[in-house]
């Protein structure tokens, strides 16, 4: 069997939004059409349709400061079993070695093994906690503080900076923040929950109550990717009514020789922006 080309989406015109949307919704994920115009704004959307036009597989590559990120690798539950996900995955990652980049993601258990035949590592693991909805029990301030310095915490963190992709989540018209002197933590919208990251701090317990403050101020479902190693978030999540969905590894390969992953402080990382994002 011919395997279909994968393409660069030149662009979201309104006929292809919601191909990408109805992937999003098959495979269950909480992306938004603001998140896909995200990659192509920042990045690139790659996609294979089938013989009538229609996407079934997409991946999306997104440029930071010496890294970038492969994310949204989904397939129509159709076309699966045919190596559309490699043939999109391979796709992207020959963009990320021809800019010389380091490639990082975060896999889900089914997706390791398929990046570990490419080479990458595992850095450090994450668990996706969820609440159901309740009745908000406070409102989130709709204040947004000055981008330089979440920016700068943030790059600290990561041991990279991506204050082009920040700015597109805190400037959502739906992002609300948590904060005090010693750290924040971002609100956003999702297609199926609301989503708590990043939420960073040098001190965990401070981040456990921004979390605690933000589960407080949502009505709706909620999501947050923490890294496995924070028992005082974990309590936290547990008392706020959270409970573990799936896990995710942190993966990265170095495509380039001399190159490394960044080391960043993962202990400032209480949650991530998404899998999607880092």
């Amino acid at each position: 069997m011919t395997m279909p080309a994968v393409e660069a989406l030149s662009s979201i015109t309104p006929g292809i939004a919601p191909m990408l949307d109805a992937l999003v919704a098959a495979s269950g994920w909480n992306q938004t059409a603001h998140d896909w115009r995200l990659f192509e704004r920042l990045g690139t959307v790659h996609g294979v349709r089938d013989g009538e036009g229609q996407l079934i597989a997409s991946g999306a590559v997104l440029p930071m400061d010496g890294v970038a990120w492969i994310s949204m690798i989904l397939v129509m539950p159709a076309a699966r079993g045919q190596g559309l996900g490699r043939a999109v995955f391979a796709r992207c990652l020959d963009q990320v070695k021809a800019a010389g980049l380091v490639a990082m993601l975060d896999a889900t258990p089914q997706g390791e093994p398929l990046y570990a035949s490419f080479g990458f590592t595992p850095l450090w693991r994450l668990t996706r906690w969820q609440r159901e909805a309740v009745p908000a029990t406070a409102s989130l301030a709709t204040d947004k503080p000055a981008l330089d310095n979440l920016a700068a915490l943030d790059a600290q963190a990561l041991g990279f900076a991506r204050p082009a992709v920040l700015a597109d989540l805190l400037g959502r018209d739906d992002s609300r923040c948590v904060r005090n002197g010693l750290g924040f933590g971002l609100v956003r919208a999702g297609r199926t929950a609301h989503h708590v990251g990043p939420l960073l701090s040098s001190d965990e317990a401070v981040a456990a109550a921004l979390l605690t403050q933000a589960a407080r101020g949502i009505d709706g479902r909620i999501y947050i990717d923490v890294p496995d190693d924070r028992p005082v978030m974990t309590a936290a999540l547990r008392a706020a009514g959270f409970a573990p969905q799936r896990s995710f590894t942190r993966m990265a390969l170095a495509t380039r020789d001399g190159a490394q992953p960044p080391t960043g402080h993962p202990a400032f990382i209480h949650a991530i922006a998404g899998p999607e994002f880092a």
